[in-house]
């Protein structure tokens, strides 16, 4: 049995939460809900471990994860009438899994042995791609193409990390500060509605 990081249960915490409460936003059954907290917890990591020739993946290994992610979206069921605010909610989950996952992605790819810039690449899929399947099961126009600042957060923070990593500091600072960054540059973002400039005809 894998033990799980602290990064693995945030991460997949967050994500979980978030693919919950974007279900019950959008009305869907329990088994839609479970769905797509599922995909949400699991695509990117699942796209990282196909693209680096992880196989089985390695949520299939870990049953673990499977139970997390059902007692993570039975209990955002159930307390969801505690939740005040869905969206501001949704959004605080999602940009905390966005952060910690790219932090993990990044790990699995220093562990491959991959260059810096393979690496980045794989924390922003690892941190984006469940958004983007639960966005593209909902309906709804991926975040990361269209909307706030989101894979540019996880790219920024990778190439922080990097930064970092030339100091000598520990690995769990290292992994503090990028997680700091990620997460203020996605709430500065979000909070003065900046955006990357959009190409007009």
């Amino acid at each position: 049995m894998e033990i799980f990081s602290y990064i693995n249960i945030g991460g997949t915490i967050a994500f979980v939460a978030s693919g919950a409460l974007a279900g019950i936003r959008q009305k869907l059954d329990i088994f839609g809900i479970l769905v797509i907290a599922f995909v949400t917890a699991i695509g990117g990591g699942t796209l990282r471990d196909l693209l680096i020739g992880q196989s089985p993946v390695k949520w299939l290994m870990d049953v673990n994860i499977i139970y997390l992610i059902v007692g993570i979206s039975l209990a955002t069921i159930l307390f969801r009438k505690y939740i005040d605010k869905l969206d501001k909610t949704l959004l605080f989950f999602d940009t905390l899994g966005l952060a910690f996952f790219t932090i993990r992605g990044i790990e699995v790819g220093l562990e491959t042995q991959l260059s810096t810039p393979s690496c980045i690449i794989l924390g922003t899929i690892t941190a984006c791609f469940g958004g983007v399947i639960r966005d593209i099961l909902l309906n709804e126009v991926p975040t990361i193409f269209s909307k706030e600042i989101y894979a540019t957060a996880c790219i920024v923070g990778g190439i922080s990390f990097f930064v970092f990593k030339n100091f000598d500091i520990s690995q769990t600072l290292l992994e503090l500060l990028t997680f700091i960054i990620i997460i203020g540059i996605r709430f500065f973002a979000i909070k003065t509605n900046f955006t990357l400039p959009k190409i007009e005809k």
